[in-house]
């Protein structure tokens, strides 16, 4: 088969499948696939769209991601730490859960697809080292206590409210803890104590599966749901009523001051292209968003007053004979003739023009069965520069989680990867993935060692697991509806556990100071800028690099003298060694480039004026790894100012790159030939035959009678 084949379609390197192959992939897509299912639809809940769209992200992009990825054991799907950036970022934009919540994070898929797929493509991967490894472990460590948090309330059965600071958020939850609805806290801990337990006892089993099995037979047995939708009109209770009017009163102010935004914004944009910004229109209609803004704040600081004064408040309601509703009434004016159903409910999910009756837990509900339809995503141009940001964050990251699974995993298995392919591969997942409603996916560090645990050889696993999904969507959803939304948080929550490892921080800190500070500071930026995540992550890149500079800024410099056995050693190491007035010899620990050459100057010139007796200056270059254009401007002056005063600049042990630098700018010449060695020995030879008897006596290096150097 021709090469250049197998390298548009990596995946024909598995053929020919050999029936041991092919059945240990079996076992292992199946294996997978029993953990993907559920986590996938708590991850899509974690990515703020429902429950059932996480099947979508699980069903073709896990395949295209193997087929043209260059593991063979990498499990691709939702993950949490991307689903939660793409709730963070789109979060701003429209409401979790809404059509155009929906639409916006399957274009962020199509977004994050094409960038990976042109970093690979160009071969730039690379480029996502500039996210260094104290950055990731500081902003894993923030997102996965983020991601566990934003959990506790669907754990606990209260509502959490979603503002511009997730710690307000979480403190509110907190201060609800007495309104726990204790069926659904049971169910929780139950999955969670399966889990744990499994993972703990019989780490084989499917644990996942099995507490999701268990849950939803117990859910359904015991009709853990409870719940009906509700209208005004069903309401007849005249006080009741006013306190519910009201309520959705304050609900359809906040969506009409929230659709005025919107359009003020559009037409604000719209204007900012054809007026400029200096427009005296242009200012008026930014002061009306930003009025409409506030506006928009203090209604649904109003509205979330009506929600609270709703929250205690209990009411029954009479059915008919199907059980649908026929009146609703609070609980302690119901009247005495009419025949009532059992449960107590509450008001919850007001909006404008319904509201839903709680007396249970909330599960995941109705499924479209089914495919998803393939058509392109709805372009919003509008929200385009706000997404390329995070589709640029979000493809550095999921790559950047992708890559080291790999490699982790290719450590063991002795694979050779190709990072570029492997963009590709992801890349191609998230694109096909946004044809079919996914929103953004990377690869798994937990499913991926399921799959290799399991025994899979080749990305064919990855692919039965896809077709395993798509059995489920065709023909399984209905079984899934009575799965309580405590079960998916529970299994976000132990999926995260894992990704807490304070002791990397720790780790990174010894290693080096300004890595553990990158670390800390990432960590602390992600907890304050959330549910902004991405905010987090580029204060920690930037910090970075912004440290890197700082250290390479200022790199060692070391006055050397003559160690007993004949090698230069830095005196702040060695105080007592010998040195000579005649010669100063300096060692540069780092490359010549705009950020350091001031320092290398300011170095030589100090080491000059601190031995006023001195001939020759040796830079033994040995560290030198890179001269530009800023550096051979500084040495080329720095040696005639040198030579001005009677002082020669001589250099040992420079690196071809730094030589070629110097020959093609000319400053090979303005030092001279004779004036540049192979080593620091020959240079200083050299150096005291040009000194000759002057220096019979010097210290640093015997000269014989002859002027040679011994």
């Amino acid at each position: 088969m021709p090469a250049s084949l197998k390298k548009f379609f990596p995946f024909l390197h598995w053929f020919p499948l050999k029936g041991d192959i092919l059945k240990a992939d079996f076992l292992a897509g199946i294996t997978v696939a029993l953990v993907l299912i559920p986590q996938s639809m708590a991850y899509a809940q974690l990515a703020g769209m429902p429950a059932y769209f996480g099947l979508y992200a699980a069903f073709l992009p896990v395949a295209v991601a193997a087929l043209w990825g260059s593991s063979n054991q990498l499990a691709t799907g939702p993950v949490a730490v991307v689903s939660l950036l793409t709730a963070s970022s789109l979060a701003v934009l429209a409401t979790p859960g809404s059509d155009q919540f929906v639409a916006l994070a399957i274009m962020l898929a199509l977004l994050v697809g094409i960038v990976q797929l042109l970093l690979g493509v160009f071969k730039l991967g690379v480029i996502v080292n500039f996210l260094s490894h104290p950055v990731i472990v500081g902003f894993t460590n923030a997102a996965a206590m983020i991601i566990g948090l934003s959990q506790v309330s669907k754990l606990f059965g209260v509502p959490m409210g979603r503002s511009e600071h997730f710690i307000n958020d979480i403190v509110g939850v907190f201060r609800l803890i007495g309104d726990t609805h204790l069926p659904t806290l049971a169910m929780g801990v139950l999955a969670i104590a399966i889990m744990w337990g499994i993972r703990k006892y019989k780490p084989k089993l499917p644990g996942v599966l099995i507490a999701v099995v268990v849950t939803t037979l117990l859910s359904w047995s015991i009709g853990f749901e409870r719940n009906a939708a509700g209208k005004p009109e069903q309401i007849a209770d005249p006080a009741l009523l006013a306190v519910v009017q009201q309520s959705m009163a304050a609900a359809r102010r906040v969506d009409d001051l929230n659709t005025s935004i919107v359009e003020k914004s559009a037409a604000l944009k719209s204007m900012q292209k054809t007026a400029g910004g200096d427009n005296v229109r242009t200012v008026q209609m930014a002061a009306e968003l930003e009025l409409a803004r506030i506006e928009a704040r203090a209604a649904e600081a109003a509205f979330n007053k009506e929600k609270a004064a709703l929250r205690h408040l209990q009411v029954v309601r009479s059915v008919d004979a199907d059980g649908a509703t026929l009146a609703i009434y609070a609980l302690d004016r119901a009247p005495q003739d009419v025949a009532l159903d059992d449960t107590r409910y509450r008001l919850r999910k007001l909006t404008a023009s319904d509201f839903k009756l709680v007396g249970g837990g909330e599960v995941v509900g109705a499924i479209p069965e089914g495919l998803p339809s393939m058509k392109m995503p709805d372009f919003n141009l509008d929200a385009l520069g706000s997404l390329l940001s995070t589709a640029l964050v979000i493809s550095l990251v999921g790559f950047m989680e992708a890559i080291s699974i790999a490699k982790a995993i290719a450590a063991k298995t002795r694979q050779r990867l190709d990072p570029n392919q492997e963009l590709i591969g992801q890349g191609l997942s998230n694109v096909v993935g946004s044809l079919t409603q996914a929103f953004p996916v990377s690869g798994s560090f937990s499913r991926s060692a399921v799959n290799m645990n399991a025994g899979a050889k080749t990305g064919m696993s990855s692919v039965i697991t896809a077709l395993f999904v798509l059995l489920t969507l065709l023909f399984l959803t209905p079984l899934l509806y009575h799965l309580p939304q405590a079960v998916l948080a529970a299994i976000i929550i132990m999926a995260v556990i894992g990704l807490v490892n304070l002791k990397a921080v720790k780790h990174a800190w010894h290693a080096s100071k300004h890595d553990g500070i990158a670390a800390v500071a990432t960590f602390i930026a992600t907890l304050a800028f959330a549910p902004h995540l991405d905010n987090g992550i580029m204060v920690g890149a930037g910090l970075a690099l912004g440290l890197y500079l700082y250290r390479t800024m200022s790199p060692r410099v070391a006055i050397l003298g003559r160690y007993s056995d004949g090698t230069l050693r830095d005196l702040k190491v060695y105080p007592d060694l010998p040195t000579s007035k005649h010669l100063v010899a300096i060692r540069f620990d780092g490359s010549l480039y705009f950020a350091n050459v001031a320092y290398f100057e300011d170095a030589v010139l100090e080491a000059v004026a601190n031995h006023p007796d001195a001939r020759y200056v040796l830079v033994v270059g040995d560290g030198i790894n890179q001269l530009d254009a800023s550096g051979e401007e500084v040495v080329h002056h720095l040696v005639e100012r040198l030579r001005s005063t009677g002082i020669t600049l001589v250099f040992s042990g420079l690196k071809r790159q730094v030589l070629d630098v110097m020959r093609a700018t000319g400053l090979h010449d303005v030092i001279g030939q004779n004036n540049l060695f192979a080593t620091e020995d020959q240079a200083i030879a050299a150096i005291y035959e040009q000194l000759g008897e002057n220096a019979a006596d010097d210290l640093f290096c015997a000269v014989s009678p002859g002027g040679r150097f011994s």
